[in-house]
């Protein structure tokens, strides 16, 4: 069977009569099955409008599941902040990837390369599980538990990730290595959001993916640099922090362990840097 409700309850409803595979984009979901089509029992979600919107409620930025990584790109309504989300979906795939697949999916997906996790996980998002039920929120840190595991129920849908109103300060940037500029699974990507008060830092976050089963926020360095003046040498202090804590990558085709380590805290230090030029050159 194949289903493609338009309003949410519906959805739900259906979820919870029988197992269902859940489809947006299908970016993901139609290669996974190595056939032409997607098989059986699908819900197919993407006609569903109320999971497109970007709203802002109850001190809440609230991203629908159902956006896709275009919609991110051309909404002129985001604070600065969002930038690193911007360009990182610029990054994933092709442009078509980029119609199609939505943020929703990418976390549902939980790949250790999920591009939107890093900037998500910087913007201290929650995520919002829908099911006949009623509502339930988990940080978004608690919603993906390792590759390609997920909190998500059988019978829930993620229906929208929200960022608190406090997090939407300062600027951001993404920088993502890999072996080619598109269509590429990264070696190793970093999302990083900072505000400055004057020129200390008052406020950092820095998030690290395809470095582990789960992409990571580095919370003891984000310590160690808040109350830091820009003007202090900070290279140092980034490239000797301990990586190992936080960080587990694999040995595989695109890098060995050891490669991914340390190609990450390079990357830190530029996307720090990349950040603090988008200060000196509007503000």
């Amino acid at each position: 069977m194949y289903y493609r409700p338009d309003k949410i309850n519906e959805a739900l409803d259906s979820l919870s009569r029988e197992k269902l595979t859940i489809a947006a984009g299908c970016t993901d979901l139609l290669p996974s099955t190595q056939q032409d089509n997607l098989g059986d029992n699908i819900l197919d979600i993407s006609g569903i409008k109320s999971l497109k919107n970007v709203d802002f409620e109850n001190g809440f930025r609230r991203i629908g599941s159902g956006v896709t990584w275009t919609d991110i790109v051309e909404n002129n309504n985001l604070p600065k902040c969002y930038d690193m989300l911007k360009e990182c979906s610029l990054e994933i795939g092709s442009r078509q990837i980029q119609n199609l697949g939505t943020i929703g999916g990418n976390l549902c997906n939980a790949s250790p390369a999920a591009d939107g996790v890093p900037c998500l996980l910087s913007l201290d998002a929650s995520i919002e599980l829908l099911s006949v039920n009623g509502k339930r929120v988990l940080k978004l840190e608690d919603f993906i538990k390792g590759s390609r595991k997920t909190e998500l129920k059988n019978n829930e849908i993620l229906s929208a990730i929200l960022i608190p109103k406090e997090a939407e300060i300062g600027y951001s940037s993404f920088l993502k290595l890999g072996a080619r500029k598109y269509l590429v699974i990264s070696i190793a990507m970093i999302a990083c959001k900072l505000n400055l008060e004057k020129d200390i830092i008052s406020d950092i976050a820095i998030s690290v993916g395809s470095c582990s089963a789960v992409a990571k926020r580095i919370k003891s360095l984000e310590n160690m640099l808040i109350g830091k003046s820009i003007k202090d040498e900070l290279s140092t202090l980034i490239l000797n922090f301990n990586y190992e804590e936080y960080l587990s990558p694999i040995n595989d085709i695109r890098g060995t362990n050891s490669y991914r380590l340390k190609v990450s805290k390079v990357l830190v230090k530029n996307a720090i840097i990349k950040t603090l030029s988008k200060f000196n050159l509007e503000d």
